[in-house]
């Protein structure tokens, strides 16, 4: 028997064009990005999703490209939703972040940083454990089963090769973004504002007793404040990745409905 003959190939071209949009989007995603997973971890986690799920994917196998800018422009749209949809979570990624960083200034945390073994770069120390308890509160709540869902149900709302960038696609993620400074600000609110009583106390005790030394007080005393708000403050992190998480899909779902043109 031929070797032609083992596959159907309708059934290889639906396969490739599952495959196109889920090795993007995991590739995008900020929980697979991580230079910690290697690219061939990655990529066998894209081919083994694809092989699994094309099955039940509803896609036409005549939309297959058959030439080379098909093929590109494809690729380009698939591109363009794995980008939205990166950004979409990097936003509210970025809004625990800012938050972390806040809190960590207000402490003097300012010069004592660590690199983010995500992208190499000097991080707050704050800003990093509050990512990283993001990252992993996302895992626990199931965020990533709710993007591979998101992802099926893609196919049925937005085709492949399908992509309009609509004002209404651009005024939701414009919504997104300015969200992540408010998120920031909601989260690290009552540290902030605990550590600013804490410096208007020493304020005044040094302005009523200039022969203390504030300084030597103060600074311990701002950082054992500090860490102990913000060890609560984990708890408002939880509950507001819960509150997103649950509110993903539709998100998402929104976005492929105004990418399709809806």
């Amino acid at each position: 028997m031929p070797i032609l003959n083992l596959y159907n190939v309708d059934e290889l071209k639906v396969y490739l064009l599952v495959l196109a949009r889920f090795s993007v989007v995991l590739f995008m995603i900020p929980i697979f990005t991580t230079k910690v997973i290697p690219r061939v971890v990655k990529t066998t986690l894209a081919m083994v999703l694809s092989l699994l799920l094309y099955s039940v994917v509803e896609v036409d196998s005549s939309m297959f490209p058959d030439t080379v800018i098909q093929t590109g422009l494809l690729i380009f749209t698939e591109i363009m939703i794995g980008l939205i949809l990166s950004l979409c979570i990097r936003f509210f990624l970025g809004a625990v972040q800012f938050a972390g960083q806040i809190i960590g200034f207000q402490m003097g945390f300012s010069m004592v940083n660590v690199v983010d073994p995500l992208t190499g770069a000097n991080v707050s120390i704050l800003e990093e454990i509050s990512y990283w308890m993001t990252i992993l509160l996302f895992l626990i709540f199931n965020g990533h089963h709710i993007v591979i869902l998101c992802i099926i149900e893609s196919f049925e709302i937005l085709p492949p090769g399908v992509f309009i960038f609509q004002q209404v696609l651009l005024d939701k993620l414009t919504e997104q973004g300015t969200q992540l400074f408010v998120l920031a600000i909601k989260i690290g609110a009552p540290v902030i504002a605990a550590l600013l009583f804490v410096n208007v106390a020493f304020g005044l005790t040094g302005k009523f007793a200039p022969q203390m030394n504030i300084m030597t007080v103060a600074f311990p005393f701002q950082i054992l404040v500090g860490l102990m708000l913000f060890g609560f403050s984990l708890e408002i992190i939880k509950m507001v990745t819960r509150d997103y998480i649950g509110g993903i899909k539709a998100l998402f779902l929104s976005i492929f409905f105004w990418a399709a043109g809806g």
